[in-house]
């Protein structure tokens, strides 16, 4: 492959601070067999299908405390103070969430303004399915080297109640056959929640985490594999599965020439399922002792599953560890950003 902007290095961006915020609700999927028991009866399917294949034993919701925007402002709030970072310092904001109540304004403009930041700190969405939080932090450390910037805060909260609610009602329904439901099984895998990162520069903060740079790859012929909105997730999941572990190992060999990336400390993963899980292992040799996993609790939070998984082993790690967050998306997109700690 030609050399291009998609493998790339950063000279002077840090991760300052992580945190996230977890939904209230916990619902296992044992009550979701339930609240399915006549489709899983009728369809001739067993129950803990959840458990045994994705590896998701529960995920979390929203209840009428609190929403997914005003999660994620908070979390960012957290991650502010953690950085000792004033907001009015802050010059730059995106919001990376799948999750929108409306398609305009953006979901930015509502936690710009929860945060109290400047009206000179550019605020918007960036939106790459489950990829958007990894684009994010490499757009801010871009712009962080450059000098444009100096503190970007990025952030994403997910909300997954009525998608969870719109798909068990259809599998629910007469007509519904043993395909309709493997097509729409990952939408049951779907959990909520909420992260944030502050990002800066490195040579202003010894005690940041610096993100040293990495690679990304497309392939977009997929793009059709999985399409979701909020009435369901829709996927061919053997061709997606297949399709994105070869952009996987497409990026992982092409790295190799850049980046030694076999030994890492941790390997952050987005949050899907066993079978994902165990692909990737496979497919790049990783030690899985190294891979903390979020998804049998959690489930899959979309774009907030990378950081909330890392912000949950933050404590776990010590300077001079050498992390590894690994995404893919749907369309087909995938990433792979090195950290510092």
């Amino acid at each position: 492959m030609t050399e291009s902007n998609a493998t790339f290095r950063h000279q002077n961006s840090a991760l300052l601070a992580v945190k996230a915020r977890l939904a209230p609700l916990v619902v296992t999927s044992e009550e979701i067999d339930i609240r399915l028991a006549e489709a899983l009866t009728r369809l001739r399917l067993p129950t803990g299908l959840l458990q045994r294949v994705a590896g998701v034993i529960s995920r979390r919701n929203w209840d009428d405390t609190g929403t997914f925007d005003e999660a994620a402002a908070g979390a960012a709030g957290e991650a502010l103070r953690e950085a000792n970072v004033d907001p009015k310092d802050v010059g730059l904001l995106i919001n990376t969430s799948v999750t929108r109540k409306h398609l305009e304004p953006s979901v930015a403009v509502g936690i710009h303004h929860a945060l109290g930041l400047p009206s000179s700190a550019m605020n918007f969405d960036i939106t790459n399915a489950c990829l958007g939080f990894v684009n994010g932090m490499t757009l801010a450390s871009q712009m962080i080297d450059s000098g444009q910037i100096k503190y970007a805060v990025i952030v994403d909260g997910e909300d997954s109640n009525e998608i969870q609610a719109n798909t068990i009602h259809r599998l629910s329904q007469p007509g519904i056959s043993r395909k309709d439901f493997v097509n729409e099984f990952a939408s049951l895998t779907l959990g909520s929640g909420a992260a944030a990162a502050v990002l800066g520069p490195a040579d202003k903060h010894p005690e940041g985490h610096r993100i040293m740079g990495g690679i990304s790859r497309a392939g977009t012929e997929h793009h059709l594999l999985c399409v979701g909105d909020k009435d369901g997730m829709f996927t061919h999941t053997k061709e997606l599965l297949a399709g994105g572990m070869a952009l996987v190992v497409e990026a992982w060999k092409e790295a190799k020439g850049s980046w030694d990336w076999q030994k890492m400390d941790r390997y952050i993963l987005h949050q899907v399922s066993d079978v994902h899980t165990d692909s990737i292992v496979k497919a790049a040799k990783l030690d899985r002792q190294k891979i903390p996993l979020t998804y049998p609790e959690l489930g899959n939070v979309g774009p907030a599953s990378l950081p909330m998984t890392l912000a949950l082993e933050s404590s776990k790690l010590v300077k001079g560890n050498r992390v590894l967050c690994m995404g893919v998306g749907s369309g087909i997109n995938t990433a792979m950003t090195e950290i510092v700690w």
